[in-house]
């Protein structure tokens, strides 16, 4: 099963969301847990990849989302976490994964599933 850490926030109706370059949708900045690795350790590293000028405070678990992928039928356990604090300048680390960033209304992007499960549940 794969398993990744994912920073589900919002401000003002707009959600933090990093595009894929793989296919061009918006999700949610996070990614894949190492094997013995802690779910917010995991989360935390990813976001320095991802996203290095940004910081996050009061960071705590939400939820989490198992689910099958489309794709390939394979199980996908997603951690989701919520931070209190979001800020700094949203600067790509890891071009070869993500080509954008940034805050968005979740309906004016095409989002992933996770995207999705998190915006169906958060963005008021």
């Amino acid at each position: 099963m794969k398993k990744s850490s994912k920073l589900a926030v919002q401000k003002n109706g707009r959600m933090l969301l990093v595009r894929r370059r793989k296919d061009g949708k918006w999700t949610l900045p996070g990614g894949r847990r190492k094997k013995s690795e802690a779910p917010q350790r995991s989360l935390l590293r990813e976001l320095k990849e991802e996203l290095p000028y940004v910081e996050v405070k009061s960071v705590k678990r939400w939820g989490k989302l198992i689910r099958i992928g489309a794709a390939n039928g394979k199980k996908k356990d997603h951690q989701i976490f919520t931070a209190r604090k979001v800020r700094g300048r949203l600067t790509i680390g890891d071009r070869e994964e993500i080509d954008a960033a940034g805050w968005f209304k979740p309906a004016k992007v095409k989002l992933t599933g996770i995207a999705k499960y998190a915006r169906n549940r958060l963005v008021r």
